[in-house]
């Protein structure tokens, strides 16, 4: 299945207390799950980041609540965008999304990255380094975890991990999709040619077009043809009736759209869509009035006919 139209929930705090607080993922997946979007994401952290909260708010940990989402959703692909590699041994991630996929029937996505909030490492213990060692991980990690989740048993002895016909029983499917975020045109990209699905852009609106050029190149360098590498970025959406791009913080203006539904889905296909990205996953800021029922169902309304043309 492919991902054009996605949800990123990355906010936890709803002005509701902590009884609330799931039934609130729940309407917002269900919105989606009903609304024409193809998957609906979490962040994988465990402190909320920089420019959406305090590290004290509300954050669920991700591959709980997406055991829990796949027995309250019937059709959108589950995952997170995306797991920091340094979270997890890659033995227990591959438990981790093979269990995901046997409980949602075969809706599960990999998403995968470096891992990078500094913070999180410090406060709880996982070493954090330079990154090239975070890099260099994971690509060690991608060793163990790709064939786990094809079924063999992985013989592996590198600098960070070790592993002895590691297996990963029971599984639903053959092939479980594999999500990267980031834009490095030296790493990231090249490593998203040779072994990824799907490449999650994370740029400003002005790199797109350039970053689709380095994702051509790296697969045809690589005798891939491009059209093969899925490829979405992820936006904020301010919606709601006189809400203008102006109401965006400065910071956010290469990455985030506001308006209506209808001007943010005219917004996504200049900016996003006409740049070359095959697709986009939406987030919908919480912070200040909480979750409004209807808007995701809004947004996938006028965002469907966009990615499915």
């Amino acid at each position: 299945m492919s991902i054009r139209l996605g949800l990123q929930i990355n906010n936890f705090s709803y002005g509701t207390g902590v009884a609330d607080l799931f039934p609130t993922v729940v309407k917002q997946a269900h919105e989606a799950d009903t609304s024409g979007f193809d998957a609906v994401f979490l962040m994988d952290h465990f402190y909320q980041l920089p420019g959406i909260g305090t590290p004290d708010e509300p954050m669920l940990e991700a591959y709980t609540a997406l055991g829990a989402l796949a027995n309250a959703t019937d059709n959108v692909q589950l995952g997170t965008l995306v797991t920091g590699n340094t979270y997890r041994n890659p033995t227990l991630l591959a438990k981790n999304i093979t269990t995901l996929d046997v409980i949602s029937a075969g809706r599960a996505i990999l998403g995968i990255g470096t891992g990078w909030f500094e913070l999180e490492h410090d406060q709880l213990g996982y070493e954090f380094g330079t990154f090239t060692d975070r890099f260099n991980k994971l690509d060690e990690a991608l060793q163990i975890i790709v064939p786990m989740i094809k079924g063999e048993k992985p013989t592996f002895t590198g600098r960070y991990y070790r592993v002895q016909e590691a297996m990963a029983n029971p599984r639903f499917r053959e092939h479980i999709p594999l999500m990267i975020g980031g834009s490095g045109e030296k790493k990231t990209i090249p490593l998203a040619a040779r072994h990824f699905d799907h490449l999650n852009v994370i740029a400003g609106f002005d790199e797109l077009s350039r970053k689709m050029d380095v994702v051509r190149q790296a697969c045809e360098k690589i005798d891939r043809d491009p059209s093969t590498l899925e490829t979405s970025m992820l936006v904020g959406a301010l919606v709601g009736d006189g809400v203008t791009p102006d109401a965006i913080p400065e910071d956010f203006r290469q990455r985030m759209v506001a308006g209506t539904p209808e001007q943010v889905a005219e917004q996504i296909k200049t900016k996003v869509l006409d740049a070359g990205v095959g697709g986009v996953i939406v987030f919908v800021p919480t912070q200040t009035l909480g979750y409004q029922p209807g808007q995701i169902t809004a947004l996938g309304e006028a965002l469907k006919p966009l990615v499915t043309a």
